[in-house]
C-alpha cells in the first residue's frame, strides 16, 4: 500500500511515552492504512516497545526511533520528522499512540493532502459522551487564543493531536524556536506554520477517551500544562501584534488558495 501521489509521499508518526499495551494495538491498526510507521519511543519505562520491537522484526514498513530519556512530545516528533525526510518523505501524520484517533480516517488525511498539498491537514475532534468536560470546554479558551493570534485564519482546533504536517516546513519552524517541545507543540506549530504561509484544511474526526481499565493513559498535568499554554498563548498574541498586516494578506490568500 503506497502513499505517493505526484511530488508527495506520506508516512505515519506515532510518538510514544508509557502508552501501554495500546501502543500495540495502535500501531497495528495503523499499519494497515500507511505503507510507512515511525514510532518515536520517548524514553519509555513502562514496557511498552518491548512488543513492538518484536513487530518491526517482522514488518519492514515499521520503524522505531528510541530516545534514551523522556523529551517531550515535539522533541520525540522533531526526531521523526528529521528521519522521515532522510527516507524521503514530503508530509508526515502525527497519530497518538494511545487508541484516541480513528486509523480509518487516514486515507481522508491523505488525500486532502493530495489535493492541497502546500497545507496542513488538521483534525477537528468530534467528542463522545465519555470525553471530560474540563478537556472538551478547556481547550475552547485555547481555540479562542489561536484564532486571535491568527485573525480567525481558519485553524479550527488548536491541540488535536491527529494531524499531517508538510515536513520541510515544520522542521523549519521547529528548528527556529526554543518551545514546542512538550503540550505546546500541537499549538505552536500550527500557528507558526500559518504565519509562515502554510494554509490550514481542517478534517473532523471522531476522538476516543479509554478508560483506565481499558489501558487509557493521559500524560496532561493540569497545572503544569495549562501554565504552559498561558505563556505560550501570551508570547505568540504578542507576536501577532507585530505582523496584523501579514494576518490580514494570510487571510486574503487562504481564502484564494484552499476552497
Amino acid at each position: 500500500m503506497s502513499h505517493t501521489s505526484g511530488n508527495t509521499r506520506h508516512c505515519v508518526i506515532i510518538p510514544s511515552y508509557n502508552s501501554g499495551h495500546l501502543l500495540k494495538a495502535t500501531v497495528r491498526e495503523v499499519l494497515a492504512y500507511s505503507s510507512t510507521v515511525i514510532v518515536v519511543i520517548d524514553g519509555s519505562t513502562d514496557g511498552s516497545q518491548t512488543d513492538l520491537i518484536l513487530l518491526a522484526d517482522e514488518t519492514p514498513q515499521l520503524h522505531i526511533i528510541t530516545l534514551p530519556m523522556n523529551s517531550g512530545k515535539g522533541a520525540a516528533v522533531l526526531k521523526g520528522f528529521e528521519f522521515a525526510l532522510q527516507q524521503g518523505f514530503t508530509h508526515a501524520v502525527v497519530f497518538d499512540s494511545d487508541g484516541q484517533h480513528g486509523a480509518s480516517d487516514l486515507p481522508r488525511f491523505f488525500a486532502a493532502s493530495v489535493k492541497y498539498p502546500e497545507a496542513m491537514i488538521l483534525g477537528v475532534p468530534l467528542f463522545g459522551t465519555e470525553a471530560p468536560r474540563l478537556r472538551v470546554n478547556g481547550r475552547l479558551v485555547g481555540n479562542w487564543w489561536t484564532n486571535l493570534e491568527t485573525l480567525w485564519g481558519g485553524i479550527h482546533d488548536s491541540l488535536f493531536g491527529f494531524r499531517l504536517y508538510p515536513i520541510i516546513p515544520s522542521l523549519q519552524i521547529l528548528n527556529s524556536i526554543r518551545g514546542g517541545r512538550r503540550f505546546d507543540f500541537d499549538t505552536q506549530l500550527a500557528v507558526r506554520l500559518y504565519w509562515l504561509g502554510v494554509p490550514p484544511v481542517n478534517l473532523t474526526t471522531p476522538v476516543y477517551y479509554k478508560k483506565k481499565d481499558a489501558g487509557g493513559v493521559s500524560h496532561f498535568r493540569y497545572f503544569r500544562d495549562n501554565l504552559l499554554l498561558v505563556v505560550i498563548h501570551t508570547r505568540l498574541t504578542l507576536r501577532a501584534l507585530t505582523i496584523i498586516p501579514r494576518l490580514i494578506q494570510l487571510r486574503h490568500q487562504n481564502r484564494l488558495n484552499v476552497q
